[in-house]
């Protein structure tokens, strides 16, 4: 059973989660009591006890044949291992991807597995007892005012090809922006939650936009638009599905940056007079943000706006796992553990003041 508890139905893409509310998730009886054990709260060798969001759910076979089920769980703090190793079939019916499950086993960190929860019973949560909020990470600022700060931003584009361009995609009637408002902007590492690429964007093109006049040389207004679209393949690379982020077909098959390039070559063509030069400056920028060829980038940045737009959003992911780790630092800690993204821990000086 899912979140709204209604069988194998999800929120409706596009849809923003925080336009639920709890009243109308539970409109019978008190709203629910806030979870009292998050990822974040977890000790070595404690009995755990509480509700979690499924994220994965995998059914392997050990040595001796016998089944044993690996989960991603997750609340509003992180993310957590979780293995079963007794009863893997009935859990894996229990512990669909996008279902809240209320788990009950032990915490344990090993040299051998790492730090997971070893989970001995799972069943769906019952209706009123948790919240969605509890669950599910999100921007810190609601989707409406991020949407009002990308429109006062599009508004600064004088250059008018590229105007029509970021209209084509996110007028407000676009099916693209329909998409890219709700989408998620990774699976696990920065914004990997309902809304977070309008996050990541967002603040790509503001930076993008505060450095470019800083740097003589830099067309702001192709620098600007190309921050904006520039992950704009995530809205087909990964599944609408809030509740369970995975990579859709298309996204495994093609990567998100030729899907990018794509839809935004697709709107270009069906803008009439647009200038090739000015096309081949915005699609440029798509293919090569990611800066490496061995990060996925078809071609290195080779225009000065390209280096912008790869630098911005590069320091906008880091910047965004440090979110991310901050979220899920136990109470006390100063040091997260390692993480590939930073290639170490990060630290928070701010908490130890505190």
């Amino acid at each position: 059973m899912n979140v709204f508890g209604q069988g194998n139905g999800r929120q409706a893409p596009g849809v923003p989660l925080n336009e639920f509310s709890d009243n109308r998730l539970f409109e019978a009886g008190d709203p629910p009591a806030p979870k009292s054990l998050f990822v974040r709260d977890l000790r070595e060798a404690q009995d755990v006890d509480t509700v979690f969001l499924v994220k994965e759910r995998v059914l392997a076979r050990k040595r001796n044949g016998e089944d044993y089920l690996r989960l991603k769980l997750c609340d509003c703090t992180g993310t957590l291992d979780g293995v079963a190793w007794e009863g893997a079939r009935d859990l894996h019916d229990a512990a669909e991807p996008g279902a809240a499950i209320r788990v009950r086993g032990r915490f344990e960190v090993s040299e051998r597995y790492g730090a997971q929860l070893v989970v001995r019973s799972a069943s769906s949560a019952e209706e009123g007892r948790y919240r969605l909020q509890d669950l599910m990470d999100a921007p810190p600022a609601s989707a409406d005012q991020m949407e009002a700060d990308m429109r006062r931003l599009i508004g600064t584009v004088r250059n008018r090809h590229l105007s029509r361009l970021l209209d084509a995609l996110f007028g407000e009637d676009a099916e693209v922006w329909k998409r890219f408002r709700s989408a998620p902007a990774a699976k696990f590492y920065h914004q990997a939650y309902m809304h977070g690429l309008l996050e990541h964007s967002l603040s790509v093109g503001q930076a993008v936009s505060a450095v470019s006049g800083s740097f003589p040389g830099v067309d702001r207004d192709v620098a600007v638009t190309g921050a904006l679209i520039h992950d704009i393949g995530k809205i087909e690379a990964y599944s609408d599905d809030p509740f369970a982020i995975d990579l859709t077909d298309e996204g495994k098959l093609l990567g998100e940056i030729p899907l990018g390039y794509y839809i935004v070559r697709r709107e270009i063509e069906g803008i009439e007079g647009f200038p090739p030069d000015l096309a081949r400056a915005v699609l440029h920028i798509v293919l090569s943000h990611h800066g490496l060829l061995e990060n996925g980038s078809p071609v290195v940045p080779c225009t000065r706006e390209a280096t912008v737009v790869h630098a911005i959003d590069n320091l906008g992911g880091k910047l965004g796992s440090f979110d991310r780790l901050e979220k899920e630092l136990p109470h006390g800690s100063v040091w997260s553990a390692y993480d590939r993204v930073l290639g170490g821990g990060a630290y928070f000086a701010a908490r130890q003041a505190a």
